[in-house]
């Protein structure tokens, strides 16, 4: 029995116990089923889980219970990305200590502790939300089994001459101290000086240069005009210079003068010094006109000795200091404050800079044309954001950096001979290794066994970029790869289409030659009050997704999760979740009814569509059958919003308001073959209602089936029962056209109920109503319904003078109070209603 009230505080909890402990959800490797595997995103251990991660997992859990219910063995694992920079940061603010000011061991002892507390508190919100992840498969990044993957990923590379090293300018970000990918840069706009001051030309004229970046005039090693602007093409071949000794440890900096067509004549004065290195032009121009280089910024973000008496000093102090030296000698022409595009690191905001550096890297640039065509074989939903991934592709400036100098990440399996300075890589059966920490065991071709092992760390996105190879048992388990590679599904959020969804392409073309995935689902994100993305990074989650289940429920969360179709950001509403909370509410009360009306239905003939039904039964099941290839269809499309809205409009409205109302006269009857048919109609309608929001909401529609339809339907749970499938003969066009017929008289009634100020529930005399001859024998096979749904004691039907096929063309209604035989309103045209 279903008790008076449902209590989710009392029930949640405890099925999320039972699915643990039965282990519902679990992956059935012997089964015969087909195999539908989710590549899952590995949150960053950077923080506590909030409830934009409720947002995007719910969904993906809503396609996961989709899938297993149509009858797919689901794979859907969990990872946590614990092996790089968010994580070490987190750690850091944690323990409130710097990785620097400790051995390395100790700190990453305390990595380890950390990010496992972490992750079981994740693993606990997850289960509460009901993810319906089959734990067995839970794995980290920093696990041994990820790090052998990136490792053997990391050797496969290099030996096939796309992974190299090299010294070259890099993007470093000071503040983390560690270089980054370009995808890991974002754009920020901020105000800053915009200051013209001059260099001096040999004849004694001055040269007016703009910059955003004085303090990087110690690095100066040209000054670049477009060969076409006629007012420096005189200067082409001489030089210019400016006093320096406040700012440099030369007395003067003189430069050339050289011609460039990236130049823009039209921005500050037209001629642009070029630093070592102030941004990717400057890289590009010191490659291509072979210029010195002068380093003025170290690792640090402090400016080097060749800023003489500035140096040690912070790049903003050293920027203000260089430009009240450069006021001292009257050599600032104009300043004025702009808005200015700067780069920054994605992680920490700290504004960029480019450093000549030894890193790592993945090629990239000489396949562009290959992972767009890569990318064209994966089905997006929705289908733009794949014009989001060619054009993060087409507009790619530098090979992916993937090396790190930092303390937490997988380790790069090699060492350097320092005898002959070859690269040793750890073998296949060696991994995974830490060479900071094991030697390799064999010497050297050359002898030698005096080797300098990889201090770098790997990118965290050069692991996570293999969760499908890890979860597809890529080096150990070639049958089982084959069943999961590519998988089926990859859900992730849009803002690391750039990041997640490119590098996995990466390392699946290059190791597989095939995509990683069938399709790529993307998420939006739930945004703050402010409408900002909600973000650990940020702090600007103030919701607590475990307290806000406790005060509202998991069901009613995942309902304003599942609101917005995919890729579409949306901020987190109460009014939704209120809404989510009086639909559980309605199919507790609605089935609560049910109950009573169930108890003697006959389970022998549920297979069976009845022979004798009423036009409101067949209009009910056309429109559930209409429902369930709508919402089934959608869902296999992953428009989870679409699909839930229109089970929602059938419930509330096709169900409950109209279909419940009409039958229940029949329904309170003790036998009969018209309560059979209702009864049968109802089961149908309800348990079908139930496993269609089943994936949305998990714990009301369990705790209902678990109580009322299991005894009938026969499945363990709802959620491994079959998802339900309309037969053809459901199908009744003409029925539906009837039931439309009958809800517009049944809404015509209850507007004149309450132009009259009747409850809806108000008893009538009789009610009259004229129709056409099509009509008529549906309003005779509906009487019942009809006065059951008006409260009227009789019903009379007219046959309307005039010829018409339409339904409602010859429609009136006529109400009729008790006492009274005089009709107290009178509706020529339902089209009035």
């Amino acid at each position: 029995m279903l008790p008076n009230r449902y209590q989710f505080r009392d029930a949640e909890p405890r099925l999320a116990r039972l699915w643990a402990d039965v282990a519902t959800y679990a992956f059935d490797p012997a089964g015969s089923g087909p195999i539908y595997t989710i590549d899952t995103p590995p949150p960053t251990v950077s923080g506590e889980l909030h409830i934009g991660h409720c947002y995007s997992f719910t969904q993906t859990d809503v396609i996961a219970r989709f899938q297993r219910m149509r009858g797919r063995r689901v794979l859907y694992p969990m990872g946590f990305d614990d092996n790089g920079l968010p994580t070490e940061r987190f750690v850091e603010k944690t323990i409130k200590r710097k990785a620097t000011e400790m051995d390395r061991a100790e700190f990453l002892a305390h990595c380890l502790r950390l990010t496992q507390e972490t992750e079981d508190r994740f693993e606990a919100l997850w289960r509460r939300l009901s993810l319906s992840v089959d734990w067995k498969y839970r794995y980290s990044t920093l696990s041994a089994e990820a790090q052998r993957t990136s490792q053997a990923s990391f050797i496969q590379l290099y030996q096939s001459g796309r992974a190299y090293d090299q010294v070259a300018p890099t993007l470093w970000c000071p503040d983390c101290q560690t270089a980054i990918a370009q995808a890991e840069q974002d754009d920020k706009t901020l105000p800053t000086l915009f200051t013209t001051f001059a260099f001096q030309l040999p004849d004694g004229q001055t040269l007016p240069i703009a910059t955003t970046r004085p303090e990087l005039l110690p690095a100066c090693v040209a000054i670049f005009v477009h060969p076409q602007d006629q007012r420096y093409t005189h200067l082409l071949g001489s030089s210019a210079h400016i006093a320096s000794a406040a700012f440099s440890q030369q007395e003067s900096i003189e430069v050339p003068i050289l011609a460039d067509e990236l130049v823009d004549p039209a921005k500050g004065s037209g001629a642009v010094m070029c630093c070592t290195f102030g941004d990717s032009t400057d890289v590009r121009w010191w490659r291509t006109h072979q210029l010195p280089l002068r380093a003025a910024i170290d690792r640090a973000g402090r400016m080097t000795a060749l800023a003489g008496p500035l140096a040690g000093l912070p790049i903003t102090a050293a920027r203000k200091q260089i430009l009240h030296n450069l006021a001292e000698q009257g050599l600032i022409l104009q300043q004025e404050t702009i808005e200015h595009t700067v780069g920054v690191h994605e992680r920490c905001g700290t504004p960029v800079e480019y450093l000549q550096t030894r890193q790592w890297f993945i090629r990239v640039l000489d396949q562009k044309e290959r992972f767009i065509a890569a990318g064209r074989q994966i089905r997006w939903n929705p289908e733009y954001m794949r014009t989001r991934y060619e054009h993060w592709v087409e507009n790619l400036q530098w090979d992916w950096c993937i090396s790190r100098q930092r303390f937490l990440g997988v380790p790069f399996p090699a060492w350097t001979c320092r005898a002959c300075g070859t690269l040793l890589l750890a073998s296949q059966d060696e991994l995974p290794i830490d060479p900071r920490q094991t030697a390799p065991g064999r010497a050297c071709s050359c002898g030698s066994t005096d080797f300098e092992p990889e201090m770098d760390v790997m990118d965290t996105w050069a692991t996570s970029s293999c969760s499908p190879l890890i979860i597809g048992r890529w080096l150990d388990d070639p049958a089982w790869f084959q069943q999961h590679f590519p998988a089926s599904l990859r859900p992730q959020a849009h803002d690391i289409i750039r990041t997640w969804a490119f590098y996995t392409i990466v390392k699946a073309i290059y190791h597989c030659d095939t995509p990683p995935w069938r399709e790529i689902m993307i998420s939006g994100h739930g945004l703050s009050s402010e409408r900002s993305k909600i973000s650990k990074s940020k702090g600007n989650g103030s919701l607590d997704p475990q307290a806000l289940i406790d005060q509202e429920s998991a069901d009613a969360l995942r309902y304003w999760a599942t609101s917005v179709k995919p890729g579409q950001d949306t901020p987190f509403n109460p009014e939704t979740i209120a809404m989510g909370r009086r639909l559980v509410t309605k199919l507790w009360n609605a089935c609560r009814f049910a109950e009573s009306r169930l108890q003697d239905l006959d389970a022998s003939s549920l297979a069976t569509l009845p022979a004798e039904m009423l036009p409101t039964d067949r209009w009910l099941l056309s429109r559930l059958a209409q429902t369930i290839a709508f919402a089934t269809r959608e869902l296999e499309q992953g428009d989870f919003a679409a699909a839930r809205m229109e089970v929602e409009r059938f419930f509330w409205s096709d169900l409950c308001d109209n279909y419940l109302e009409m039958a229940k006269s029949r329904l309170y009857k003790e036998a009969g073959a018209d309560r059979q048919v209702a009864q049968w109609t109802l089961y149908h309608a309800l348990l079908g209602v139930l496993k269609l929001l089943a994936p949305y909401l998990p714990f009301i529609t369990e705790e209902i089936y678990l109580g009322l339809f299991q005894q009938w339907d026969g499945a363990d749970s709802i959620h491994t029962s079959s998802w339900p499938v309309a037969p053809e003969n459901w199908i009744d066009l003409e029925a539906e056209q009837a039931g439309k017929f009958l809800i517009e008289i049944l809404r015509s009634v209850r507007r004149q109920k309450a132009e009259l100020g009747l409850s809806v529930g108000g008893a009538l005399e009789a009610l009259r109503i004229t129709t056409s001859a099509s009509g008529l024998p549906i309003l005779q096979s509906a009487q019942s319904d009809l006065q059951s749904v008006t409260r009227a004691r009789t019903i009379g039907f007219l046959l309307a003078p005039a010829a018409g096929s339409e339904l409602l063309s010859q429609l009136r209604i006529e109400l009729v109070l008790p006492q009274s035989n005089l009709p107290l309103n009178l509706l020529s045209e339902v089209g009035r209603d």
